[in-house]
């Protein structure tokens, strides 16, 4: 957004509205009235009129979402990339289970399709970071993203010829998981050589923002779609048609050569064991994970909604999961406080703490408007967390080691709702539903706040102290 300092560029420093430095409208320096006089102009002038117009537009200015990384095209570009494919993915995320279940009529099947995503992510998350610290990160990226794209086409295929082969959409599953760990590792590394420093955590607002609004409008696109005659062919093949929006954003992006300078070939393990060394050596890098892996562990309450629907709501259990990711629209739009804030340990661990609170309280609430707005909050909180763990990970981290720590942040984003749905599950079998909803979240916290504060240098993080 343009500051003053931006609308004075181009205006010559010695000329004030085309006046002479020694000229004020005309009049000579030395005859200038009284200094008493001008005082008592000055209070006379409507000025304060004004100024409760100018706070609010500050204030709305400042609270709004930071846009000024959209002014670099490469960005924009990718901005926009993702804001049209992820409604393509996160509509064929429920095509795919639901194609499956129509096949076999299994949910065991179907839990089979969540295990075929996810061991593809860890494998090619942490691998792929590596390779993407090793060679061209553009080249890197625009191939994962060319493999994901023939993937959704061949989905589309395979339901267009009625193949009816569940073997056959596990493994294209599979290896469009793959590509997609791959390509969320390297665009992770990629956003800090696009915008300048001070910008990132804007740029990560922005990106997760969208991100949250696929997550709202896939799922009701996939649900129009569905309904039609040959709905799986239309939801595969809308995905692939949003995906090249994506594919020309990567076309586009600019020559992103190896951080030292010249391809080092495709690395071996050592290279994925240096990233995560650089983890346990670091322990704000290491608590910023750890945080991570606690919020959806402990406070993850997904798993219950069905449950909670049918035994407290009588049904409707589509408000419970849409509540989250329209509380983390709703905070990415006012995002712009985001990166003034220095102090990011700490401001990271009050987002977890809010995110842990709101998801407890409303696993002790019986009103379904009650516990959608306290999951809207939890996802509001959730949102403003992601984007300090995600801005600390890439302003930590040295360029040549950043792929390979976006890959375990891919793994650990993929990896960890899945281990908190298992947890939730689990306690719900042997314990009430209250219970396995908040006092896991309570205990998240609380946890939170005592690790945060015992690891000083995490607490006394500051953004400053970045080179």
């Amino acid at each position: 957004m343009p500051s003053a300092a931006d609308a004075s560029h181009g205006a010559d420093p010695g000329d004030a509205h085309g006046a002479d430095p020694g000229d004020a409208h005309g009049a000579d320096p030395g005859d200038a009235p009284p200094r008493g006089r001008n005082r008592r102009i000055g209070r006379t002038r409507p000025v304060g009129r004004t100024r409760p117009v100018g706070r609010v537009r500050t204030l709305l200015s400042r609270s709004v979402a930071d846009t000024r990384p959209l002014s670099i095209p490469a960005f924009r570009r990718a901005f926009v990339g993702q804001s049209v494919s992820v409604i393509g993915l996160m509509a064929s995320s429920v095509a795919v289970p639901v194609q499956l279940y129509a096949l076999t009529h299994s949910s065991a099947v179907v839990g089979v399709s969540g295990l075929a995503a996810l061991l593809p992510t860890v494998v090619f998350g942490l691998y792929g970071g590596a390779v993407a610290d090793a060679v061209d990160r553009r080249k890197l990226y625009l191939g994962s993203c060319w493999l994901t794209w023939i993937v959704s086409l061949a989905l589309m295929l395979q339901s267009l010829l009625h193949v009816r082969s569940p073997a056959l959409i596990l493994v294209l599953v599979a290896v469009q998981s793959g590509g997609f760990a791959v390509s969320s590792s390297v665009r992770g590394a990629i956003v800090p050589r696009l915008v300048p420093a001070d910008q990132i955590s804007a740029a990560n607002g922005l990106l997760y923002s969208v991100g949250n609004l696929g997550q709202v409008l896939g799922p009701l696109l996939a649900g129009a779609l569905l309904a039609l005659p040959g709905g799986f062919a239309l939801v595969y093949g809308a995905d692939a048609a949003l995906f090249t929006v994506a594919l020309y954003a990567a076309f586009r992006l600019p020559h992103l050569p190896s951080p030292s300078g010249a391809s080092a070939g495709f690395p071996g393990l050592r290279s994925v064991a240096d990233g995560l060394l650089f983890i346990t050596r670091n322990p704000v890098l290491l608590m910023s994970f750890l945080v991570d892996v606690a919020a959806m562990m402990l406070a993850g309450p997904e798993a219950l909604f069905p449950q909670a629907a049918a035994e407290r709501f009588h049904g409707g259990v589509g408000p419970l999961y849409s509540a989250i990711a329209a509380g983390a629209l709703v905070a990415g739009l006012f995002s712009g406080w985001i990166g003034r804030v220095r102090r990011q340990g700490v401001a990271l661990t009050a987002a977890v703490i809010v995110w842990a609170t709101a998801i407890a309280a409303a696993g002790l609430t019986h009103t379904l408007w009650a516990v959608i707005a306290l999951l809207a909050l939890g996802g509001a909180a959730d949102l403003v967390s992601a984007v300090y763990r995600q801005t600390i990970l890439q302003s930590y981290v040295p360029d040549h080691l950043r792929g390979r720590l976006q890959g375990v942040y891919t793994v650990v984003v993929a990896g960890g709702p899945r281990l908190g749905d298992l947890r939730a599950g689990t306690m719900a079998a042997v314990v009430p539903l209250t219970l396995a909803w908040s006092a896991s979240a309570f205990a998240c916290a609380a946890l939170v706040l005592a690790a945060a504060l015992a690891v000083r240098p995490f607490w006394r993080y500051r953004a400053e102290a970045v080179g």
